[in-house]
């Protein structure tokens, strides 16, 4: 136990404010712990407020952050200080605070930190308690909260010197540099004096032969420090002294210590003084300390930096000397104490042998070996936090050579500390732009003297001309200072020479940071606006969005922007980078452009400089979605052009923004059109509201004349994936056919308020993440343990029952096995502990009984029908068949259900649920971004809504023009990103619902759509991306297109739906589908095309698939595969993944006729009353391969030819460049997990965008997720080739381990992800890569993939090593799977975190690289290793999991 944690736990149960002080980064804060922990069992919240180092930094001579020192010594506060081992900084505190006390072990910090507490409270004044922080080995008996509060908040003290009353409390933690030194103070029980009349009472041995009188104001003080330490003994029952006397009671030397000193060595004729109070020290208590029989006083102070002649303790003794009869005076000399640990007896004596001998006491001793530092500061000024270089990345990538921070760390060295601030840089600023008018006269002086020839004269006109050119004036400059030193000196060429440093233009900026550039008070940034220099400052605001309501109000930054707009000539901008990027580049570009200062106030949130960036990115997002941080730009110059000068720049409140308006606007023009429509508007408004109020009298009455006899019943239930919410539907339409009134609704959307005047309650919840409530649950379930925890009965009259739903193998470990279920386990003892009563016995569905959750509820529904007295009822008649997919399906007039209707509604960001089932068909998901799910709940607002399209585009090629427009789709309809998917197409995220249409008719515009992209149909065909065999890449490809086209769903919905194509006579003509009928495929089907070697398309994971037969080198047919596939459910062995069979060889002609027959089978023969068992997969293996393939020839009307040779080696891209056999080149790009984005030193989407503006090839998208540059033509090589290396696409200097790697969306908009994974998995292989360089094998391809949930969208069963989601940071981990995708993986580990993972991987990685055989792969080596078996087929997937023998999962 250090001494931090004590002094942080007494200051966060004593305070009302907490101020922590945070060290400069990357260190962090030794108290945020404590806090952390203290906060998990206290009832006390306190306000925290950390505040950096930079933001109450005094530069004195040392770099001690404190407070305005003006406002130290009147409020009640306490200034908590860890010290290393250097006193230097702190003790200049002490001429300004009324208390300074000194700690040196962890229990002495305890017992004054309770001392200081109390002082403060009781005095009103300030107090410093200073301590050494680092005692590792001391322990502290500390005192329980309730004995704290009991002894701080008492309303009488024993001893009331002054009458003053307890006040608040605030306490401050700062740090002072040095470092640690060990050892602890040796405390003796000898009475050194405890008179309250300022008179020396020592009882030492020898009496005072004088009366000592004490200055009457520090006697005060001293008064009350003595009451307070009275009442804190009366506390902790251990003495608290101003100062401790031990050693020799007739001494001769006297030696004082301030500091960490351990002196426990008896010598005779020496007594040791160890202080504690230095701040107020009396005289007389000093004088009680010194007998007459010493005639040497050593004064020993731990400063190690201290610059001034006199040292304070000494001087205080010294002048307590001088009262003294001159006779009675001693010699005082002063020391400095060293490392008190390494004190020997024999040094003592030494000391006091060299006191005796010196001849100026004023003259420096030393004891002990001097104190090294284990942290230096270095001399390079000042850490930028790793997340603000992002920003700073920003300047130099736009600006270049043009960038000047005015304000730079890198000045530090020069200038020293100061250089760093924004009021010093501000000033520098401002003599810069002095200068550089100086450098233009002179410039004119020069042009007007006639003393120069006619070409330095043209060089410096056109440098007048275009000096605020930053390109211009720097290239200008430099010839013209090259021929100005070449030329004879003049006075004139002189002046110009010594200002030749300002001839380019600069785009000058001042970042703010509170890590090491805080503008206190705001001033520079005051100055700065009211200035109108031309000058830009980049404020950073990195208060995280989910801690705004407990910071410090006077640092929030983002009001500063109206602050500024309201100058009136200041550019201002608010950016945030995780949130849009090419509005951050904006943003700046037109700073910098603006002739004036301006302002960007730069959001990025985060705690520590280990903060991953995926939190910034969440807290981003939530800050931006709420409105806390807006989005937007303020441009002055505008107003003159008559443009407007505010652009709001954030999609959510702009789209709300312009629903209102729309609405208003609509109305307003009604109105204003037809004036006698206003008040019929507001009359049929009224007749509008009576006649629902009617009918809902009406239906209140009939409902209470139907159920007078049975007790009504509420149904709340929470679920993410559907199951809990049907079960809790048909409970609700059993309850009614017993004449049961019923509610239904989720939990959420019921308030402890409402929950208190219901009667009778069934609870229906599912288990999510680990042991997690669902989505629509968190929020009640919140509520209801914060209620609990109170201790408040706030539902005595409920009768409720809990059905809980989960997996008791989800969680296999021992260790995790009270996550089954625990949600609702929760809610049953949270209800009871509330009040309320129990009517039937919780129910538990588990998902791994036979018949799953239903074996549970069986026997729970009848317990609760005997509750309700409704058990007895016969109910004859049937119960409503539950609504399915099929239904869905058959009733939507082939896929148009009420599709149009639901776009029209914008009372809503989303479609009714059904409908969401048919736009799948249509290549549309609805979605809901997830990061901010909770807090717009929490809002009372409904989820952030928004659609992902996919693209149909069979084959993945595509060409310039079709790219441009995907590009330009995605910033007007989508996020300003899109995604290359594992099914070689395009995927847009964030398209808002009435954005739908637009992107739908601006993706036919160029050829291509979205139908069949996603649904129960034929999905997108892929195929081999094979850039040196550019004829059977075509052949391939049209055979990919074909059999495309004619597997596509033939309804006219798509066109009429979103192309608005009518349909012809009304409803004269029917839709018909010759392939898929009204029920269309059971499950998605996907095919894919391999041309070996290569299996890029890993054919054996698709339903379908095609391996293509090359005979000298023609096209000679495929061997065709079947009943491959991904999906899995966690828990459920009835679904496992597949590799699909070859059952024989089809020519080309044969090929699109053989999948219409395979498609066709299955149609007819999959299972579609349960969609988890109803891909190809399931119908072969449970008709039988030989069964199925029969069925398939006899549609075929003929057998399939016998399978042909064929060999794989890969399935990873080619990356690099090659060139086909037509003589033209291809580029393939690693684009890390398909994500087509701009990001600082990685701007892929503008680059791309440039390259299709040129390009005359094509485009082809791999199914790992990466692209391919095709078909470049010689004579644009080097054109295509310097647009590549200007946006550094053509860097593939990554690990092995990361080209071959691969993520799906997941997290924050897939709806099914359980875990993030294409934000995590580049996180995860830093770390894994560089186990892998330890090892060697920086280039050697491990296949590792990764998805947000089991349903396997980057095909991860097939990878060497792969991870599949869980819960938020938990993992299924698995290995084996084929280098080719030939063969499946295991689960090696049901559940694994981080660190797992890198523990199991390490000594794995290290293995494989000394023991491999030659070509070995590590899927192969970890079989062979005996790590994992090998896995045959999908249905022996589950068999010998966990690993072999040694390496097995323990259970």
């Amino acid at each position: 136990m250090t001494c931090s944690s004590v002094v942080a736990r007494i200051a966060y149960l004593a305070s009302e404010t907490l101020v922590d002080s945070l060290p400069p980064l990357p260190a962090t804060s030794e108290f945020a712990s404590s806090f952390s922990v203290t906060s998990q069992s206290s009832r006390r919240r306190p306000n925290v407020i950390t505040v950096p180092t930079a933001a109450i930094q005094l530069q004195l001579s040392s770099e001690l952050p404190v407070l305005h020192l003006a406002e130290l010594a009147s409020p009640p506060l306490v200034l908590h200080i860890a010290l290393l081992n250097d006193l230097s900084d702190v003790l200049l505190l002490r001429a300004i605070v009324p208390y300074f006390i000194l700690s040196t072990n962890s229990q002495q910090a305890h017992d004054n930190a309770l001392l200081a507490s109390k002082l403060a409270r009781s005095q009103k004044k300030a107090v410093v308690h200073a301590f050494f922080s680092r005692n590792e080995t001391d322990v502290a008996t500390e005192l329980s909260e309730e004995s704290v509060l009991a002894f701080l908040f008492e309303e009488n003290d024993v001893i009331n010197v002054n009458g003053h009353s307890n006040g608040v409390n605030g306490h401050s933690n700062g740090h002072s540099n040095g470092t640690n030194g060990n050892g602890e103070n040796g405390h003796t029980n000898e009475i050194n004096g405890n008179g309250a009349n300022g008179h020396s009472n020592g009882t030492n041995g020898l009496d005072s032969p004088e009366a000592i009188v004490d200055d009457q104001v520090a006697l005060q003080l001293f008064q009350n420090y003595e009451a307070a330490a009275l009442n804190t003994l009366k506390a902790i029952r251990r003495p608290l002294r101003p100062f401790v006397v031990h050693g020799s009671s007739n001494p001769t030397t006297v030696i004082f210590s301030l500091g960490k000193a351990s002196f426990e060595a008896d010598i005779e004729g020496v007594s040791f003084v160890d202080v504690s109070l230095l701040t107020p020290l009396l005289p007389s208590r000093i004088l009680s300390a010194i007998p007459q029989t010493a005639t040497s006083v050593i004064v020993l102070e731990q400063i190690q930096n201290w610059s001034l002649k006199w040292t304070p303790l000494y001087l205080e003794i010294v002048s307590a000397l001088q009262q003294r009869n001159p006779d009675a005076r001693r010699i005082v000399h002063s020391g400095i104490l060293g490392d008190s640990s390494q004190i020997s007896h024999s040094d003592i004596l030494r000391l006091i042998e060299k006191a005796s001998t010196s001849t100026s006491p004023s003259s420096r001793l030393r004891l002990g070996p001097p104190i090294l530092s284990k942290e230096t500061v270095t001399s390079g000024g000042p850490h930028i936090p790793k997340h603000e270089l992002s920003y700073t990345k920003i300047l130099s990538h736009l600006f270049r050579e043009r960038l000047e921070v005015s304000n730079s760390p890198d000045l530090v060295s020069t200038q020293g500390l100061l250089s760093t601030s924004p009021e010093f840089a501000l000033g520098r600023v401002r003599g810069q732009i002095d200068e550089r008018a100086n450098l233009v006269a002179a410039v004119q002086d020069l042009l007007q003297s006639g003393l120069i020839d006619p070409d330095l004269h043209s060089l410096l006109s056109n440098w007048v001309l275009a000096k605020d050119d930053g390109i211009k004036s720097r290239s200008l400059g430099k010839e013209i200072v090259k021929k100005l030193e070449s030329i004879s000196s003049s006075v004139d060429v002189h002046r110009v020479l010594t200002l030749k440093a300002h001839f380019p233009s600069v785009s000058r900026w001042i970042i703010g940071s509170d890590a090491w550039s805080y503008d206190l008070g705001s001033s520079g940034l005051h100055h700065a606006i009211a200035s109108g220099l031309n000058v830009n400052i980049l404020i950073l605001d990195t208060l995280p969005y989910s801690q705004r309501n407990s910071a410090d109000p006077t640092r929030r930054k983002h009001d500063v922007g109206l602050y500024a707009m309201n100058h009136g000539d200041v550019y201002v901008a608010s950016v945030a980078i995780y949130s849009s990027y090419a509005q951050v580049l904006q943003s700046l570009l037109e700073a910098d452009k603006f002739d004036g200062p301006s302002v960007v106030l730069a959001y990025l949130p985060y705690e520590t400089e280990d903060a991953p960036a995926l939190n910034i990115l969440k807290e981003t997002k939530l800050a931006v979605d709420a409105g806390y941080w807006p989005l937007y730009r303020w441009d002055p110059s505008k107003e003159s052009k008559g443009a407007e000068p505010f652009s709001l720049d954030s999609d959510t409140i702009k789209n709300d923004l312009q629903t209102f308006l729309d609405r208003q606007n609509h109305l307003s023009q009604l109105v204003r059109s037809k004036p006698q429509l206003a008040s019929e508007l507001v009359s049929s408004l009224g007749e509008t509201v009576k006649e629902i109020r009617k009918k809902k009298a009406l239906q209140s009455y009939n409902d209470l004349l139907s159920n007078l006899d049975a007790p009504p019943l509420t149904i709340l239930y929470a679920s993410d994936g559907g199951n809990a919410e049907k079960v809790a539907k048909r409970l609700s339409n059993r309850a009614q056919a017993r004449g049961v009134s019923t509610t239904l609704a989720t939990l959420d959307s019921m308030s402890l308020d409402s929950l208190q005047q219901e009667d009778f309650v069934a609870f229906i919840t599912s288990t999510a993440g680990q042991g997690e409530p669902p989505q629509n649950g968190r929020q009640f379930s919140k509520a209801l343990n914060a209620a609990a925890a109170r201790g408040e009965s706030l539902l005595p009259k409920l009768r409720y029952s809990v059905f809980a739903m989960g997996d008791s193998h989800y969680w296999p470990r021992p260790e995790d096995a009270h996550y089954y279920n625990k949600p609702g386990k929760d809610l049953d003892t949270r209800l009871e502990k509330l009040g309320g009563s129990r009517v039937a016995a919780l129910g538990l569905g588990d998902d791994q009984d036979a018949d799953g959750y239903q074996t549970g509820y069986n026997a729970w529904e009848p317990q609760f029908w005997k509750a309700l007295g409704v058990d007895s009822i016969e109910v004859t008649e049937a119960e409503p068949e539950p609504i399915t997919n099929e239904h869905i399906k058959a009733a939507s007039n082939y896929l148009r259900g009420t599709i149009l209707e639901g776009l029209d509604d914008t009372s809503t960001g989303a479609i009714a649920p059904s409908d969401g089932q048919l736009t799948k068909f249509h290549g549309i998901y609805q979605q809901d971004d997830r990061d901010i799910r909770d807090e717009r709940m929490a809002q009372g607002v409904e989820p952030a809504f928004s659609f992902m399209i996919r693209v149909r585009m069979p084959g993945g090629v595509c060409t310039p023009k079709q790219w441009l427009q995907m590009d330009q789709i995605a910033d007007e309809h989508g996020s300003g990103t899109f995604k290359i998917t594992t099914r070689q197409t395009f995927q847009f995220h964030g398209v808002i619902k009435r954005h739908l249409k637009p992107a739908i008719q601006d993706i036919n515009r160029v050829l291509l759509d979205t139908l069949a992209a996603c649904g129960d149909v034929n999905r997108n065909v892929v195929c081999s991306s094979i850039p040196t065999k550019s004829k059977l890449h075509a052949q391939v490809h049209q055979f990919c297109v074909s059999v495309s086209e004619h597997l596509v769903p033939r309804t006219t919905a798509y066109h009429e739906i979103w192309l608005d194509k009518k349909m012809v006579a009304g409803d004269a003509l029917k839709d018909f589908e010759p392939l898929y009928g009204e029920f269309y495929l059971p499950r998605k089907f996907k095919i894919a095309v391999a041309v070996p070697p290569t299996n890029d398309v890993d054919v054996f994971a698709n339903d379908l698939g095609f391996i293509a037969i090359v005979d000298n080198g023609e096209l000679a047919g495929f061997n065709v595969t079947i009943g491959g596939g991904m999906g899995v459910t966690h828990g459920s062995k009835k679904t496992y993944p597949r590799t699909g069979d070859i059952i024989g060889f089809c020519t080309p002609e044969q090929g699109k006729i053989v999948a219409e027959k395979v498609m066709l089978t299955q149609r007819d023969n999959g299972n579609r009353e349960d969609r988890k068992n109803a891909r190809l997969k399931y119908t072969i293996d449970r008709m039988g391969l030989d069964v199925f393939k029969a069925e398939v020839e006899k549609r075929l009307g003929y057998q399939l030819q016998p399978a042909r040779s064929y060999t794989f080696d890969r399935n990873i891209d080619d990356y690099g460049w090659s060139t086909g056999e037509d003589g033209r080149h291809h580029f393939t790009m690693f684009i890390e997990n398909g994500r087509v984005q701009d990001e600082a030193g990685k701007e892929f989407k503008s680059g791309l965008r440039e390259i299709a503006k040129v390009h005359k090839g094509a485009f082809r998208l791999t199914t790992n997720q990466h692209l391919l540059v095709s078909d470049i033509a010689p004579e644009n090589l080097s054109q295509i080739k310097s647009i590549l290396a200007k946006f550094k696409m053509d860097n593939l200097s990554y690990s092995g381990l990361r080209l071959a790697s691969s993520a799906c969306v997941a997290f924050p908009t897939c709806g099914l992800a359980m875990a993030e994974s294409e934000r995590y998995l580049p996180i995860l292989i830093d770390k894994v890569e560089k186990i892998c360089e330890e090892n060697g094998l920086r280039n050697d391809a491990i296949v590792m993939r990764m998805t947000g949930c089991p349903n396997g969208c980057a095909r991860p069963y097939v990878a060497e090593i792969a991870f599949i989601g869980k819960a938020p940071g938990t993992y299924l981990m698995l290995l084996g799977g084929g280098y080719y995708g030939q063969r499946l993986n295991k689960i090696y580990r049901e559940t694994v975190t981080e660190p797992e993972i890198l523990d199991i991987l390490k000594p794995m990685i290290k293995r494989y690289a000394l023991e491999r055989n030659e070509g070995e792969h590590f899927g192969d080596w970890t079989i062979r290793a005996g790590y994992i078996a090998a896995t045959t087929s999908g249905k022996e997937w589950y068999d010998r999991m966990g690993g072999e023998e040694q390496f097995a999962q323990q259970s």
